[in-house]
């Protein structure tokens, strides 16, 4: 899948930039177009002539060539790449690059990249596990970009821990899944509606009963669906979020009601429909005109009514050749309560993830989820970033719909 695929590999100041070698030497195998940007301290672990030799190309590292004044245009090569990797990514230039540090011409190109990013990094242990490392990592994750976790083992400072860059053989077999997605469309010609974000059930014109959903879970499962080749329809409650790129029609709503009615105009037309909103189970019955003043009542009493359930609702009308897929985000409990919900609201699949896993739930750019389909499969994911988790559950979802 990487035959013919333009690849820019960037390549920053740690000893793993020896592994970049092979790397550069695998991609150009595959049959990929490879330009490598390498930061000045870069190269003092391996020389720009090695890696020319590779690629055939002259290795760009500075903002123009001193003898010539040739620019080197970091936004042409952010247009060029179908993707940039970046291998090994050390502390500093990961923190660098989540904080916008453009001080050089990698920083530069990965700012400009309009392609998708893979990040390996590679370090010591103890500056993998800093806390500073892991904020600015998870910041690159939540900005969409791809993290190639590093291993355990012997490190270059003879310790024994976490900070290996990955093997290059498992960097290539990551981007050649990657681009085998993209490449298969296999959502071409299908239309996936997605629910995302929480509900606002209002009390009064400034106030409203709602929860901690950011939408992002729903938002990376558009994205994926679209680079699939579907035509996505978004069902957004009120998030802070950009409508992703692509084939993606994003439809603004605030309450369960709205959110329903919106679903319901496109639902039979759909042939996957995941229900990941978190939709408020109740709304006030009255909704006041005027904001309710403190003075005006000492104490509030609200009667909730129950609001629609979504996933029940539509899922009791479904057509032959629909996939319906729920969500079932629990704090107790979990297996059971999300096999209920598969059963009760007619679906063929279920998300279960739990607010007892650290890093899974609400507002966060990670996830563990399990996935259990109505034929009683059963499969369990590691804590990922939800831009990958948005994959594992797209590559389910085409499981079934087979």
């Amino acid at each position: 899948m990487l035959k013919g695929k333009h690849i820019i590999l960037g390549i920053t100041g740690g000893i793993a930039a020896y592994k970049s070698v092979s790397l550069l030497r695998l991609l150009v195998k595959a049959g990929a177009e490879v330009q490598v940007v390498i930061t000045p301290a870069g190269k003092e672990f391996i020389t720009p002539v090695t890696l020319s030799a590779l690629s055939g190309k002259p290795v760009v590292s500075e903002f123009f060539t001193a003898n010539t004044g040739e620019w080197h245009s970091h936004v042409d090569l952010g247009l060029w790449a179908d993707c940039m990797v970046i291998a090994p990514a050390t502390a500093s230039s990961i923190a660098k690059m989540a904080n916008g540090v453009a001080d050089n011409m990698l920083i530069t190109t990965y700012l400009s990249a309009k392609s998708p990013v893979f990040i390996a990094p590679a370090m010591d242990l103890d500056m993998m596990a800093h806390p500073s490392t892991r904020r600015n990592i998870e910041a690159l994750r939540s900005y969409g970009n791809h993290i190639i976790e590093p291993e355990s083992g012997f490190l270059a400072s003879g310790l024994i821990g976490k900070g290996r860059m990955e093997e290059p053989e498992k960097i290539v077999e990551v981007l050649d899944r990657f681009f085998e997605k993209i490449e298969n469309q296999s959502l071409a010609g299908k239309k996936v509606l997605i629910t995302a974000g929480p509900t606002y059930e209002a009390i009064d014109p400034v106030r409203f009963i709602g929860n901690y959903s950011s939408g992002k879970m729903g938002y990376a499962l558009a994205a994926e669906a679209a680079r699939r080749g579907a035509e996505v329809v978004l069902v957004s409650g009120p998030v802070s979020l950009p409508a992703p790129e692509g084939n993606v029609t994003r439809v603004d709503v605030t309450s369960a009601r709205e959110m329903l009615t919106a679903c319901e105009k496109v639902f039979d037309e759909a042939d996957v429909a995941i229900f990941c909103a978190a939709v408020a189970d109740y709304a006030p019955e009255h909704v006041a005109d005027h904001k309710i003043k403190r003075g005006d009542m000492p104490e509030m009493t609200l009667k909730l009514v129950r609001n629609p359930d979504i996933a029940a609702t539509l899922g009791a009308r479904r057509h032959g050749g629909q996939t319906l897929v729920g969500f079932a985000l629990e704090t107790d409990d979990e297996m059971v309560n999300g096999r209920s919900k598969l059963e009760r609201k007619h679906l063929d699949m279920v998300v279960i993830n739990s607010m007892r896993d650290a890093g899974a739930g609400f507002s966060g750019d990670t996830n563990k989820i399990t996935v259990v389909t109505a034929a009683g499969d059963e499969k369990s994911f590691p804590l990922k970033s939800k831009t990958e988790v948005a994959a594992d559950i797209i590559d389910c979802i085409e499981n079934i719909s087979r």
